[in-house]
């Protein structure tokens, strides 16, 4: 799974997030032309390589005709014609959604601190087309660069104030510490603002918040820089693109439940054998407590999507509920395979359970087992033994 980590150790910003996510390798003349796409007039990109704290970074900019777009008196825009303009886009559809789910996010929290409703919510013309840039932006990059899971690590806030249309607001601003609710923050004495509303928006709406990055094979590293130098730390934002190392074995499957308390006990093992003659993977059952206090049986059962119509047939078939619930659940699993041992009390088939190409589980053929333990007169678990203690010695 290819995945983007975004080390904010001198926060985030909408801008330095797509700074980040081209000095990495995605396209500007994509970008451009993506974002032709919208109905958006009056502005340029820019883009540049500059130092901070002698490290080089790319930084974005969104150039914007001010005095044009002021002097049209068009000056406020909603959430309402902010999604407008992206659903009326020939974007992806995926791209649509996701920019709009940031700024619907966005839009929530500005709401909160200003005890009004999202719709009500007004997005300044000029702040607006560098949001609308940025995030659609950023959306646009996830979705060519093919990222799949975006992660980011606790975030530096800064302190002080900073200059908005409607005054001075202390840093972070509010509706940025509104959307950081829940997320791991660190504060300094940096008199900047590190993380703004848009870059906050865009990490908490999109990606996972982790102590560290995850375990990857590296495949690209960019630098998004921010507006100005700061002396303590590089004024910059990292993204990490890499390839996640898969230790086992990743699939989905479904997970169907029916709680029945209604059935003649011995009913159950016949449900459970059919089920699992029509294809399914696992089965079982679990004592639970019901409504009024009566006692009844959980079924679950596991199965893949192939055998998941026969399975409901069967259960509503052979059982006396009226209704079952169902829902993916995803499987991490060991590389199986099937190997024959040589024990001192003859061949023995073994399941080898590998993580990478490590011997992890063994499981010796119970049928195998058996049938050595009957014909010999032996206890079954000395059998048994004796084919983990052979299965010990294949090599890996």
């Amino acid at each position: 799974m290819k995945i983007a980590y975004f080390d904010c150790f001198s926060g985030a910003s909408g801008d330095m997030i797509l700074g980040a996510l081209i000095d990495a390798g995605f396209s500007l003349d994509k970008l451009t032309e993506e974002l032709k796409k919208l109905d958006l007039k009056d502005y340029k990109l820019g883009l540049k390589k500059v130092l901070r704290s002698e490290i080089t970074g790319t930084k974005f900019d969104v150039l914007i005709n001010k005095e044009k777009i002021q002097s049209e008196n068009n000056s406020r825009r909603t959430i309402n014609d902010i999604t407008k303009i992206v659903n009326g886009s020939t974007l992806s559809e995926r791209i649509k959604k996701n920019s709009i789910r940031i700024f619907e996010n966005l839009a929530k929290a500005e709401a909160k601190v200003h005890n009004t409703s999202p719709d009500e919510v007004h997005f300044h013309e000029v702040g607006a087309i560098d949001s609308i840039v940025d995030i659609v932006g950023a959306v646009i990059a996830f979705h060519y660069l093919k990222i799949e899971k975006i992660y980011f690590s606790p975030i530096r806030t800064g302190t002080g104030f900073v200059k908005c249309h409607d005054g001075e607001f202390p840093i972070p601003a509010p509706a940025t510490i509104e959307l950081l609710k829940g997320y791991h923050v660190i504060g300094t004495d940096i008199k900047h603002e590190l993380i703004t509303p848009t870059g906050a928006a865009i990490l908490t709406t999109l990606g996972e918040n982790v102590e560290m990055c995850p375990e990857i094979s590296l495949l690209q590293v960019g630098y998004g820089a921010g507006s100005y130098k700061i002396s303590q730390i590089p004024n910059l934002l990292r993204v990490m693109i890499g390839e996640t190392i898969s230790v086992c074995e990743q699939d989905e499957v479904w997970m169907v439940e029916t709680n029945i308390d209604d059935m003649p006990g011995e009913h159950f093992g016949y449900l459970l054998e059919k089920v699992l003659e029509s294809g399914a993977l696992d089965g079982y059952i679990t004592p639970v407590q019901m409504k009024k206090s009566r006692p009844g049986i959980l079924i679950s059962i596991i199965v893949d999507d192939a055998n998941l119509s026969k399975v409901e047939d069967v259960i509503f078939k052979q059982s006396t509920t009226f209704g079952i619930r169902k829902y993916k659940v995803g499987r991490n699993k060991l590389s199986r395979k099937l190997v024959d041992v040589q024990t001192e009390f003859g061949i023995i088939k073994v399941k080898m359970g590998m993580l990478n190409g490590y011997i992890k589980n063994i499981s010796p053929e119970h049928e195998d087992c058996k049938k050595i333990a009957d014909d010999r007169g032996l206890p079954l678990k000395l059998v048994y033994n004796a084919a983990i203690k052979a299965a010990q010695l294949v090599k890996k």
